[in-house]
């Protein structure tokens, strides 16, 4: 089972910089309301977070991501299965 904490801390360390409105990140943090982030700048998020775990986030399982604790969960089952 792959340690969810590395994966949580990486994944603010991504965001940061699309923080644009430098609000406190938790898990609650939505994309949309809460740090109003296009759906442009997911993308590249998306692509970012494929990139440093060499995973694929299926775009079906994308609308479900609405916080960042919900993709910190993602990104470590994706992780875990890729093994």
């Amino acid at each position: 089972m792959t340690d969810r904490a590395p994966i949580y801390a990486r994944i603010l360390e991504l965001i940061e910089p699309l923080n644009t409105k430098k609000i406190a990140l938790t898990d609650a943090t939505i994309f949309a309301t809460d740090m109003e982030m296009d759906s442009l700048t997911v993308m590249d998020l998306v692509a970012s977070m494929e990139d440093e775990w060499d995973i694929v986030i299926p775009l079906n399982m994308l609308p479900d991501l609405e916080n960042i604790g919900q993709v910190a969960d993602a990104v470590t089952t994706l992780v875990t299965k890729k093994g």
